[in-house]
């Protein structure tokens, strides 16, 4: 019987026995308990966890007559891609709190006061009809439509709420008063109507308006960092009406029917022209307000787009 062949030998060279070494003391610390536990710690020395950066600006948008898409295609050309500035967007209303604020440089709120849980308008089940607008989405024509629903639809009441609690009114006032900066848009006057903490932020609250037409908004001020390169333009959007609380000296542009439409609110002539930008001091935080902003044109003006951005610029303290 034949002895069986020896595994042939290997050169052992010095750098292979030492590496043959290290293996083996490796081995040995990974199974060690205190290795094991010190183990994740050192991974973390090596590469430490980014945290990400809070965004500059925080912006509430969106409501049931204004969505949110166009909102926030707005400030992303404007202010993010046009100006280079991070904004965190949503149109998530319970998140604005005092917590949430912390941190942002400035807040922007581009919605109104108001909430339908159930859905806008009454539905009875027995026939009723809403306006094709409420449908299209597309703002044109005031023709109707039945409702149709087999089975029938469950009765539902269709009530309007606020949104806004008293922390939160509080919390935006607090943000403003200590150093943060607030850009309003449009239909925020809403809003307002049903916080005094808003209210006496933002110097004004909501008085109507009429339906989308033409107007001219032109300069009232123009003494302004806001003001900067700013001329009379001409929109077509919601003429927003307001009963304004503050300092005339503060308004820097009106707007102006030119074809001498009125409107009245509630019984009172509200005329042809009301403030249609102010921007003031408020503690130690900064205020403006741009009325324009129920349709995407109008936030695509040029003369308006560099009017935004000259807010921003100023409610940064960059100007």
């Amino acid at each position: 019987m034949k002895p069986k062949p020896s595994s042939p030998k290997k050169n052992v060279t010095r750098r292979s026995a030492i590496s043959s070494m290290a293996g083996l003391t490796a081995g040995v610390v990974l199974t060690s308990p205190l290795a094991c536990a010190q183990a994740p710690e050192k991974a973390a020395e090596k590469t430490p966890e980014k945290t990400s950066e809070k965004e500059t600006i925080f912006a509430l948008m969106g409501d049931h007559y204004h969505n949110a898409d166009i909102v926030r295609t707005a400030l992303t050309r404007d202010i993010v891609k046009d100006m280079g500035i991070s904004v965190k967007m949503t149109d998530d209303y319970t998140s604005l709190n005092a917590e949430t604020l912390e941190g942002y440089q400035m807040l922007i709120i581009h919605r109104d006061g108001r909430i339908f849980p159930e859905g806008n308008g009454p539905i009875g089940g027995g026939g009723e009809m809403v306006p094709s607008t409420f449908i299209n989405n597309f703002g044109k024509g005031i023709s109707e439509v039945p409702v149709v629903s087999d089975p029938p639809l469950e009765p539902t009441s269709g009530e309007m709420k606020a949104w806004i609690q008293p922390h939160q009114g509080k919390a935006v006032r607090e943000f403003v008063q200590n150093g943060g900066s607030i850009l309003f848009f449009h239909n925020v006057t809403d809003l307002a109507s049903t916080n005094d903490d808003i209210r006496d932020v933002l110097g004004g609250a909501y008085a109507g308006h009429p339906p989308i037409r033409t107007f001219k908004v032109r300069v009232k001020k123009s003494d302004h960092p806001i003001m900067e390169g700013i001329t009379d333009f001409v929109v077509t959007d919601e003429q927003h009406y307001m009963e304004y609380d503050k300092d005339p000296e503060h308004i820097l542009m009106e707007s102006v029917n030119e074809d001498g439409l009125r409107y009245t609110y509630k019984g009172k002539d509200q005329g042809t022209t009301v403030p249609a930008a102010w921007a003031y001091e408020y503690g130690k935080g900064r205020v403006c307000y741009l009325a324009p902003g129920h349709l995407l044109t109008a936030h695509w003006n040029p003369t308006y787009r560099k009017l935004k951005q000259n807010a921003v610029r100023w409610l940064l303290r960059q100007s």
